[in-house]
């Protein structure tokens, strides 16, 4: 099992569902928690509970779609705390429309929040991971990276490109001969307010999963350095479905209501 005491760890989009439970779970294992969030109420909050209960904490207000932000709070961090042992790419937006509906803008936020963030923060801490030979990048994606449905063309687009992210860098660390772990975690809806109205219709197989039951999950993986976390297990049938004729696949989904779980999608903000 790893051992996280001191180990700076850095969580983007910490204020909030998955990524606080995340830092606080972390911290109880001994991790310098940084946060890194767009909402600095948010991310107050958490810091004050880490902060009352003992640990060490630091936050940011960051906007990771924004290169320049990350690289200069990058910048901070490493004079302010050090360098970082475990990243967590774990902010994330979601539309819920179809295409048509979807403003340009919208679009081009989640690909900015979901995909292109995860170049800029991985690159702003690597080099000095690469040069100790040591660290853990942690890749938040989803099931929907895994398999498209309808209403999420851009969510499932830039979660499908943080999949295929993880998996170039987990090679290119790998071919460099580094001891640098990478962890990409696919889950499926989570009870958290950003999918809040999705509906499953086979919840013995496809649960509205629980996060602090997710974030326990991911907390283990990156005990273990496990590389792939699929939620929940019937989801690690994607693979073997794809081997059917492409009408058969997509008849497969609808099947088992995952292109109807965003009919009454209401989210935080759309």
């Amino acid at each position: 099992m790893k051992d996280l005491t001191n180990a700076v760890t850095l969580i983007t989009g910490g204020g909030l569902g998955l990524g606080r439970l995340m830092a606080l779970k972390l911290a109880k294992r001994g991790a310098k928690i940084v946060l890194w969030d767009i909402n600095k109420p948010n991310m107050d909050k958490v810091l004050d509970e880490l902060q009352l209960a003992g640990h060490q904490a630091h936050g940011y207000v960051v906007d990771v779609g924004d290169r320049k932000q990350v690289y200069e709070a990058a910048d901070k961090v490493r004079a302010e705390v050090g360098d970082v042992d475990l990243l967590i790419n774990n902010a994330g937006i979601v539309s819920g429309r179809p295409l048509l509906d979807l403003p340009d803008e919208k679009i081009e936020a989640t690909f900015r929040v979901n995909s292109l963030a995860l170049f800029w923060c991985t690159k702003a801490f690597l080099g000095p991971m690469i040069e100790k030979n040591a660290g853990h990048i942690v890749n938040i994606a989803s099931a929907a990276g895994l398999v498209g449905s309808a209403n999420m063309s851009d969510y499932s687009a830039s979660k499908f490109a943080a999949v295929g992210f993880n998996e170039s860098l987990r090679n290119e660390l790998k071919k460099m001969g580094t001891k640098i772990v990478t962890t990409v975690v696919c889950p499926f809806y989570i009870d958290t307010g950003m999918f809040e109205g999705v509906k499953t219709k086979v919840p013995s197989l496809l649960p509205i999963m629980q996060e602090d039951d997710v974030a326990n999950k991911i907390v283990s993986a990156i005990m273990k350095d496990k590389e792939q976390l699929i939620l929940p297990p019937f989801v690690n049938i994607v693979p073997l479905a794809r081997a059917l004729p492409v009408s058969l696949f997509d008849a497969t989904n609808t099947f088992f209501g995952i292109n109807n779980a965003m009919d009454e999608f209401k989210g935080r903000g759309k």
